[in-house]
C-alpha cells in the first residue's frame, strides 16, 4: 500500500506484468520447494502483519498521522502542525525509515498464525512481501516469532512474475493473498489458474475499496480464508 490503487486495469497499462525483479529471482531459486505440493504464497502487510496500524505509531514519533481518506499513503500522510500532506518524493524514504524501524514490532492479523497451521499439513507456504531487501531477514524473524516460519521472499513491483516462476517450480494448485489491486491482476495475468485471495485485514482500509475484479475470494477474516483456501485444495484433489 504504497500509492494510490485502483481495481480495474487500465492503470497498469504499459507495466509488464511477468517482470521478475533480478533480486527476486535468486531468491525463488533457492527455496526448498515439494514438486507436486500446493502452495500458498501471501503477501504480509494487511495480511499477516498490521501494517497499518504500525505505520500509524511511527508517524506518532514523527509529528505526522495518517488521514485515511482513501485506499493509498502518498497524500494521506500529514504533518501534525500544518496539516498539509507529506510531498509524494518524501514518500519512499519515509516508508524505508518505517521499515527500518518497524518490522521487527509489527503485530499479527488476528488467526493468520492458526490458519496457516492449519492449512500447512496440506499445503507448502511463502511470504511474498515488497519488504525492502534489507529488512528481509528482520521481516522473516518477526513472523516467526508469531508462529508464522515460513520462507519469506523479498519482492520489488508486481508479484505476478514471482507467483509465476513459484507455480512452474512446484507444478501444483497455487493460492494467492494480497490487499492490493494491482498484484491481484499481475497474477491473474501471469499465471492465471492461480486462485486468488483480496484479503484486507484492517477494516478501515476494506471499506474503501470494492473487491478486486481479478480475485476469487474477497474477506477481512482468516477463518473465511481458511475455508475458502481448504475447499479450493479440496476441489484440486488434496
Amino acid at each position: 500500500m504504497n500509492a494510490p490503487k485502483t481495481n480495474t486495469a487500465p492503470h497498469m497499462q504499459g507495466l509488464d506484468l511477468l517482470a521478475l525483479h533480478e533480486d527476486v529471482a535468486p531468491q525463488i531459486e533457492a527455496l526448498q520447494l515439494t514438486r507436486g505440493k500446493p502452495l500458498i504464497v501471501s503477501d504480509c502487510d494487511e495480511v499477516l502483519m498490521q501494517f497499518i496500524a504500525g505505520l500509524e505509531l511511527y508517524l506518532e514519533t514523527q509529528g505526522l498521522w495518517l488521514d485515511l481518506k482513501s485506499f493509498a499513503l502518498t497524500g494521506n500522510v500529514k504533518r501534525r502542525d500544518t496539516g498539509e500532506p507529506v510531498p509524494a518524493a518524501e514518500m519512499p524514504e519515509l516508508l524505508k525509515s518505517f521499515f527500518a524501524s518497524s518490522t521487527h514490532s509489527l503485530i499479527p492479523v488476528r488467526g493468520a498464525a492458526e490458519a496457516l497451521r492449519a492449512l500447512s499439513p496440506r499445503a507448502q507456504i511463502v511470504v511474498l512481501t515488497n519488504v525492502p531487501f534489507s529488512e528481509r531477514e528482520t521481516r522473516a524473524r518477526n513472523l516467526a516469532a508469531h508462529g508464522m516460519a515460513y520462507p519469506v521472499i523479498a519482492n520489488k513491483g508486481l508479484k505476478g512474475g514471482a507467483v509465476k516462476r513459484l507455480a512452474e517450480r512446484v507444478e501444483a494448485p497455487v493460492i494467492f493473498l494480497d490487499d492490493i489491486p494491482h498484484n491481484i491482476a499481475s497474477v491473474a495475468a501471469a499465471h492465471a489458474p492461480t486462485h486468488r485471495i483480496h484479503f484486507i485485514a484492517d477494516p478501515r482500509l476494506a471499506r474503501m475499496l470494492p473487491p478486486s475484479e481479478h480475485s476469487h475470494f474477497h474477506t477481512t477474516d482468516w477463518t473465511l480464508a481458511h475455508d475458502f483456501i481448504s475447499a479450493c485444495l479440496e476441489k484440486d484433489g488434496f
